[in-house]
């Protein structure tokens, strides 16, 4: 049994998804659509850069979602195989985006416009320069709670994305990640800034929930083929209606990635095949549980070698 899953941001590189653009018309008219559809030419931002235009929120967010949904029908149309046999869709934080609207609960222009406020919303939710992400390795989530809850008075940091054992990332105002960084010095608790501009998953990104609440509830949602697992719950969704209230609250909630992928392994899947550029997700995945297969799909050649 299988799951298809999708990544999110920190994923991106100029010139992913280039193979596939270059080869498949179907591909080129998707890219072509996109900067219809956004008024920019994203597929010149994505094919040729630069990286700083990539990387801005506004940008990176439609990029990924086109790039991934684009291997998605490339798979499905071009080679034939079925993916919509998966168990579940899933993906991280943006990456949700990209499994509802491949699973057809979102038409594609409507994702498109609608990451692209996403990214807009989350990236100035905060002024530049007052908050920051915090990735954490090597302890474990109950331990950075604890941590963080003796130290309520002290500082306000929250657990962003709990990804993998041994991962966590971490949400908060700078001087109180400086605040935290110091007593996981004394834990040595192993810490690593992230060059990230915003605080992303946490009560900070307040401003982000109103616009994307008013945008949501504007859509229509239709039932997908496929059952979700939710980034806010890590439980099964498959009613487009839960679904629009999870999408408005994933802004501010944890991503649950590691207890998605332990309730897809539960639930009897013992294969993932990872849709977009890098292979993040496959990473997390392998450290979650060693034991089951991974695709990474890149290029033709990954997909030649995807057995379901």
């Amino acid at each position: 049994m299988f799951s298809v899953i999708f990544p999110g941001q920190g994923s991106q590189l100029v010139g992913m998804g280039k193979e596939f653009f270059e080869k498949y018309s179907l591909v080129q008219d998707l890219f072509e659509k996109a900067d219809s559809v956004l008024g920019i030419k994203l597929s010149n931002i994505i094919l040729n850069g630069p990286k700083e235009e990539l990387d801005l929120t506004a940008n990176t967010q439609p990029a990924i979602f086109l790039v991934s949904y684009s291997i998605y029908q490339v798979i499905t149309k071009e080679f034939s195989i079925d993916l919509a046999k998966a168990k579940y869709f899933a993906g991280h934080s943006l990456g949700e985006y990209s499994a509802l609207s491949s699973a057809g609960y979102l038409n594609f222009a409507d994702t498109l416009k609608l990451l692209r406020i996403r990214g807009d919303a989350m990236q100035n939710s905060v002024p530049k320069g007052i908050g920051g992400m915090l990735a954490v390795l090597g302890t474990s989530v109950h331990e950075i709670e604890k941590i963080l809850n003796e130290n309520v008075d002290n500082f306000n940091v929250e657990i962003a994305n709990d990804n993998s054992e041994g991962q966590l990332v971490l949400s908060g105002k700078n001087n109180d990640l400086d605040a935290l960084i110091k007593i996981l010095k004394i834990k040595k608790i192993k810490n690593i800034r992230l060059p990230v501009s915003a605080p992303f998953h946490c009560k900070l990104m307040g401003n982000a929930t109103k616009i994307m609440k008013k945008e949501i509830e504007k859509l229509s949602f239709h039932e997908g083929k496929n059952i979700l697992v939710s980034n806010v719950t890590a439980k099964e969704i498959s009613n487009s209606e839960e679904l629009r209230k999870l999408l408005i609250d994933q802004i501010e909630s944890r991503v649950k990635w590691r207890e998605s992928v332990i309730k897809m392994i539960d639930n009897g899947v013992n294969h993932f095949i990872e849709l977009g550029p890098g292979k993040v997700l496959s990473g997390l995945v392998k450290r979650t549980n060693r034991n089951v297969k991974i695709n990474t799909i890149n290029s033709d050649s990954d997909i030649k070698d995807l057995n379901i």
